[in-house]
């Protein structure tokens, strides 16, 4: 067991008038299990390029650990896995390496096959078999789960479990709750270690929240009594100023001195009464702090004319002489969300551009209902480039409705003017899902949304799929979403 110092870490990239991290500091054991959580583009990557030596920065981080990052960058993808692996780790025991590849429920057959002919999921899991045999290291575990169906998550959340000596970014909350024993999070103003599961910090997180929302309510109250206090006292400060000059010809005599003292003492008092409310706002200031902006989405849907809208019948799909599905059947009704799980090469992205009217070789019936409108989210954001009114006129959307969802997903106006090729993976998919949400559309498809989005953005998108309950094909390997919002579920 060792220790890993950041002490007083400032860091922002060049060019950039905002720090990423401001004096941060804290300790990491080496012995944890820590899942790294945060909003997308809050610096979770950046925080690992740092412990990995890839940019200067203000301060230290004092480790006697070496870093490792998952996924290892692969140089020659057509090589033999074993190839690849002795790159990763010249000195190893096999013997290790079968044993870890079996606690990943992988075969030595995978070891003789070209790395680029393997699934996304065995390439993930052969990875951390090699990574996790390197001694002394501490390993930095970014996002493996994107590339994994809901099996190979539970299979990898167990073999995780089992180990220790990590960081884990992920946005999977069933994932980290299984094997992570303390939780990094990034929040909107520090950074904070708490000892747990994602729920037990979700739960903490919520606790203080709501206490944060009591006081600012109190607080609020407070502040309206006293600018109605002040505004009394100089009311009346007003009308003692103009008593002592605003009286002509009177019978009696004035004294003004003993006005304008009087008046200069209630002027004071206003003063002070002013000076506690602006206290007394920035003291609110100081209140939450932490609280993320999760307001609720909106989503109009089209009313179809007809109750069902898509059917498939016993169809079976095929990519050369591969077939990738067969004799699938179901319908899509209007208010269904329907889940197509299976695991991976198993069809269901096929199915969903199929749905699409993309150009697919197949057999078997579809049938779609005339002039229905489908809004499709894709896995893929590498399209993705040029500024966002651009992106919006491209696809006919309202581009005040579609920047207001994105800023509800926790996008910062800045963002708005940089090109979407310089965003985050998370930030990637939230423009497509945002551009999705402002189609008008008789049915939405979409083809696992949530890679790379935050937690907090996904409950943001299970409350809005819930409140609104539109119709849905999806695909999704976030066990929790799928639990949570599938009326029905298609097995392939």
């Amino acid at each position: 067991m060792s220790l890993i110092h950041v002490k007083n870490l400032t860091f922002a990239y060049e060019g950039s008038y905002d720090n990423i991290f401001d004096n941060v500091s804290f300790q990491i054991d080496t012995d944890w299990k820590l899942g790294f959580t945060g909003r997308n583009g809050r610096g979770k990557t950046t925080f690992l390029n740092l412990l990995l030596g890839k940019y200067e920065f203000e301060e230290t981080i004092h480790a006697n650990v070496d870093f490792d990052y998952f996924p290892f960058p692969v140089r020659n993808r057509s090589s033999n896995t074993l190839d690849v692996i002795d790159e990763i780790l010249p000195d190893y025991e096999y013997w290790q390496l079968s044993r870890e590849l079996s606690l990943l429920k992988m075969t030595d057959d995978a070891l003789y096959r070209p790395f680029d002919s393997l699934s996304n999921g065995e390439q993930t899991k052969v990875l951390l078999a090699a990574l996790f045999l390197k001694e002394n290291s501490f390993l930095l575990i970014d996002e493996p789960t994107n590339h994994l169906d809901l099996n190979g998550r539970q299979i990898v959340s167990d073999y995780l479990k089992a180990k220790k000596g990590f960081i884990l970014v992920s946005h999977d909350r069933a994932f980290l709750d299984n094997c992570v024993d303390h939780i990094l999070s990034i929040n909107k103003t520090n950074i904070e270690i708490q000892r747990g599961t994602f729920s037990d910090w979700w739960d903490n997180k919520q606790r203080q929240d709501n206490f944060e929302l009591a006081e600012n309510d109190k607080l609020k109250k407070d502040i309206k009594r006293l600018s109605d206090a002040a505004k009394r006292t100089g009311k009346w400060s007003d009308e003692v100023e103009k008593s002592k000059t605003g009286i002509k010809n009177a019978d009696f005599f004035v004294d003004r001195g003993y006005i304008g003292h009087k008046a200069a003492k209630m002027m004071k008092r206003s003063k002070s009464m002013e000076r506690r409310q602006q206290e007394a706002i920035d003291e609110k200031s100081k209140l939450l702090k932490n609280i993320e902006s999760s307001e609720h989405l909106k989503l109009a849907q089209l009313a179809y004319h007809k109750s069902r809208l898509v059917e498939l019948d016993r169809v079976s799909i095929r990519y050369g002489d591969r077939r990738v599905c067969e004799d699938v059947s179901f319908a899509v009704e209007q208010g269904d969300r329907i889940a197509l799980i299976g695991a991976n090469g198993s069809g269901k992205s096929s199915i969903l551009k199929l749905v699409c009217g993309e150009q697919i070789d197949y057999e078997g019936a579809v049938r779609t209902g005339s002039q229905l409108k489908i809004s499709y989210v894709s896995q893929d954001t590498s399209h993705l480039r040029g500024n966002l009114t651009d992106y919006a006129r491209s696809f006919g959307i309202d581009e005040s409705l579609f920047k207001s969802i994105l800023r509800k997903l926790d996008f910062a106006r800045v963002q708005f003017d940089k090109d979407i090729s310089a965003y985050s993976g998370g930030q990637k998919k939230k423009v497509l899902i945002a551009r999705s949400l402002s189609e008008q559309a008789h049915l939405h498809v979409w083809d696992e949304p949530l890679n790379f989005v935050d937690v907090i953005s996904r409950m943001q998108i299970e409350e809005l799929l819930l409140e609104h309950s539109p119709t849905l094909l999806f695909v999704e390997h976030d066990r929790e979403f799928c639990d949570n919002i599938a009326t029905q579920v298609v097995r392939l």
